[in-house]
């Protein structure tokens, strides 16, 4: 079904959305199933999997963590004209000041010790 063309010279048509003809259903959390844990019934299978969900959770904490000190580091860099004090990054990440120092530092660490080829382009 096409829609219809305005003549040459005449103004085009707004097209209507088109009713909503039932709501959509809102996504219930169902605190009771966490990964398929609960269905497990051997402990052995139950403390692996568990374990491995730890882990994983664990190694993505880590990494997120080192997203985090690279960007307050890039947002403390005192060569940006809208720089962030610590007291600014620890109220937007809700840390201390110490901490957000101390991230800061971190963060330096990492984009000194990327390879080459990790560096973000300069920008001119």
């Amino acid at each position: 079904m096409s829609e219809p063309q305005p003549a040459p010279g005449e103004a085009p048509r707004h097209r209507r959305p088109a009713p909503l003809l039932f709501e959509p259903s809102e996504a219930q959390p169902d605190d009771e199933h966490f990964f398929g844990l609960e269905s497990l019934a051997d402990p052995r299978e139950l403390l692996e999997r568990s374990t491995e969900l730890v882990l994983a959770f664990r190694a993505a904490a880590d990494r997120a963590q080192e997203y985090q000190a690279a960007a307050a580091a890039q947002l403390a860099d005192p060569r940006r004209f809208d720089r962030l004090t610590e007291a600014d990054l620890a109220e937007r990440a809700r840390w201390t000041e110490d901490y957000a120092r101390k991230m800061v530092e971190f963060g330096r660490d990492l984009i000194k010790d990327r390879a080459p080829e990790e560096q973000p382009p300069a920008r001119p």
